[in-house]
C-alpha cells in the first residue's frame, strides 16, 4: 500500500516538475526572441524606409526646381558656344533656351533692345539680363569665386581680360569678315559684305579678312600662351574658351590653321571634355550643314 502509493505520488510529481518547467523556460525563451526579432526588424526597416522617402523627396524637389540661370542662345554662334562650354566647365545649375528667330520680338527686345545673343537672365543683375559673351563670363567667374577659370591676382586676370578685348576688338572682326559670307550670317551694317558693291569686290574683302587673321592669331600664340599651354596657364580661362571657339568658325572656309593652334583646340576640348564638345557639335554641325549645301 505504502510502495503504491509512493510510486504513483512520484510519478505525477517527476512529469508536473518536467513537463510546466520546460513549456515555462521555453515560451518566455520564445516570446523573448520574438520580441527582440520584432524591433529589430522594425529599427532596420525604419532607417531604410527613412532613407528611401527621403531620397525620394530629394530626386521630387531636384526635378522640380527651377534652374538658377536662365541662357538665350543660339546653337551655330561661336559667341554663344563660349557661354555654354563656360557655363558647363563651371558646372553651373542653367537652362538654355534657343531664341532662333526671336531675338526681333517685342518680348525680347522689351529684356534686350539691343537684341543679342548670348544673353543670361539673373536676379542679382540690376537690369535682370546681361547680354556679350565676355562680360556674362566675367560676370559668373566673379559671382561664383571661378579662379581657376578667372584669375583673381591684378597681374593674371589682366592678362586675360587684355587677350579677351584684343579678340573681341581685332580677331573677331576679321574672322567674321571672312566667315559670315560663308556661314549666310548676315554682314555688319557699314562693311563691303553688307553693301551693294560687285561680288568681286566683296570676294577680295572677304579674302583679305582672311589673310589677316595670321597676324593676331601668331599674337595669342607667342604673347598671349607664351610657351604655356593655355592663356590661363595650366588650365583654359575664359579667354582660352573664347579664343578657342573663335577658331571653330574657320572651318567654314576651310582656313589652314598652323599646327600650334590645331593641337591647341584639341587640348582644350580634351581638357573640358563634354563640356566645350557638346556646344561645339552644335557648331560643327551646323558649318558642315552650309558646306555640303555650298556643294550641292
Amino acid at each position: 500500500m505504502a510502495k503504491t502509493t509512493t510510486k504513483s505520488a512520484k510519478k505525477p510529481a517527476a512529469k508536473a516538475a518536467t513537463k510546466p518547467a520546460a513549456k515555462a523556460a521555453t515560451k518566455p525563451a520564445a516570446r523573448a526572441a520574438k520580441a527582440s526579432a520584432k524591433p529589430a526588424a522594425k529599427a532596420a526597416a525604419k532607417p531604410a524606409a527613412k532613407a528611401s522617402a527621403k531620397s525620394a523627396r530629394k530626386t521630387k524637389a531636384k526635378s522640380g526646381k527651377k534652374p538658377a540661370l536662365t541662357l538665350s542662345m543660339l546653337k551655330p554662334s561661336v559667341n554663344n558656344m563660349s557661354v555654354r562650354v563656360f557655363a558647363r566647365a563651371a558646372g553651373l545649375d542653367h537652362s538654355e533656351t534657343d531664341v532662333w528667330g526671336h531675338t526681333r520680338l517685342p518680348e525680347y527686345m522689351a529684356r534686350n533692345p539691343a537684341h543679342l545673343t548670348p544673353m543670361i537672365e539673373d536676379k542679382g543683375l540690376p537690369r535682370g539680363v546681361l547680354w556679350e559673351s565676355c562680360a556674362i563670363m566675367q560676370y559668373l567667374a566673379n559671382k561664383h569665386g571661378l579662379e581657376k577659370l578667372y584669375p583673381k591676382a591684378p597681374a593674371k586676370r589682366a592678362m586675360i581680360d587684355s587677350a579677351m578685348f584684343y579678340l573681341i576688338g581685332t580677331l573677331y572682326p576679321y574672322v567674321a569678315r571672312a566667315t559670315y559670307p560663308a556661314l549666310n550670317f548676315p554682314q555688319y551694317a557699314g562693311e563691303v559684305g553688307h553693301s551693294d558693291a560687285d561680288p568681286d569686290r566683296k570676294s577680295e574683302a572677304q579674302k583679305a579678312a582672311a589673310a589677316a587673321i595670321a597676324e593676331p592669331l601668331e599674337v595669342f600664340h607667342s604673347f598671349f600662351r607664351n610657351g604655356k599651354p593655355f592663356i590661363g596657364g595650366k588650365n583654359p580661362s575664359i579667354a582660352d574658351i573664347r579664343l578657342a571657339a573663335t577658331l571653330e568658325f574657320l572651318a567654314v572656309i576651310d582656313y589652314a590653321l598652323p599646327q600650334w593652334a590645331k593641337d591647341y583646340m584639341a587640348a582644350i576640348e580634351k581638357k573640358l571634355g563634354k563640356a566645350y564638345a557638346e556646344p561645339a557639335a552644335d557648331v560643327r554641325g551646323y558649318i558642315a550643314y552650309v558646306k555640303s549645301q555650298a556643294g550641292a
